[in-house]
């Protein structure tokens, strides 16, 4: 899908992408999405996953799982050249679709505004939410060491951009930025709502492991629905 763009190519796609970006309050939240990619070192084929979950409950309802081929190299700030196309793949399979969906990586906290949860959100015509766990752009102060303590993040112009938040006492923040079709506070608002017992929130953390068996030959390609009785936590 973009094995042939530049960087050059790929920086003027994301400013183009990126006067499409709409925030809006989402009027009910059901089903939780997350999105993650796993892939070899060197290796051409990306692994990609979605996971669906219960809101606010957490309980695993579905998943989809493809790969994909792509020769775009991984380079900071280019993210979603790499996994957006495998992740829109596995998105085809999903019947109903739900109704957020967090992905690993930044929203509009990004040089650009165009992460790789903007960049799905807007291709996909979906409201996505950024969850990283390293800061691409912005300054922010660091958050007080308390589960749920927050800080802005901005950028040199002193625009917020997205959040900092501590998931788990003692461990480095995670940074949430609002990708398409959902504002920046829903978005902070829903992650924190989406924590368990770990860092990282469960629908993207549930969407890695998924992810990883896929890779391991441990699951097999394709849609998935979970029995009811299967929960996270």
């Amino acid at each position: 899908m973009y094995d042939q763009y530049s960087f050059e190519d790929a920086t003027t796609y994301q400013i183009e992408l990126a006067k499409q970006l709409k925030f809006q309050s989402l009027n009910k939240i059901e089903t939780i999405a997350g999105a993650d990619i796993s892939f070899n070192k060197n290796s051409t084929t990306m692994y990609a996953g979605i996971v669906i979950l219960t809101y606010p409950g957490m309980v695993l309802k579905s998943f989809a799982l493809e790969t994909y081929e792509t020769s775009f190299p991984y380079k900071a700030g280019f993210l979603g050249f790499k996994e957006v196309p495998a992740l829109l793949k596995v998105w085809k399979l999903i019947p109903n679709k739900p109704d957020v969906v967090v992905l690993d990586g930044n929203g509009i906290l990004h040089p650009r505004r165009m992460g790789v949860a903007s960049h799905f959100g807007i291709l996909a015509n979906q409201a996505t939410i950024g969850c990283a766990k390293s800061l691409l752009h912005g300054k922010n102060h660091q958050p007080q060491n308390v589960k749920f303590s927050t800080a802005e993040i901005k950028n040199n112009a002193g625009e917020m951009l997205g959040f900092a938040l501590i998931t788990k006492s003692n461990c480095a923040p995670v940074y949430i930025s609002a990708g398409h079709l959902i504002s920046q506070e829903e978005s902070l608002n829903i992650i924190k709502k989406c924590l368990g017992n770990y860092r990282i929130p469960e629908p993207t953390r549930l969407a890695h492991n998924l992810v990883n068996d896929f890779r391991l030959g441990k699951i097999k390609a394709g849609f998935h629905e979970v029995a009811p009785s299967l929960t996270l936590f």
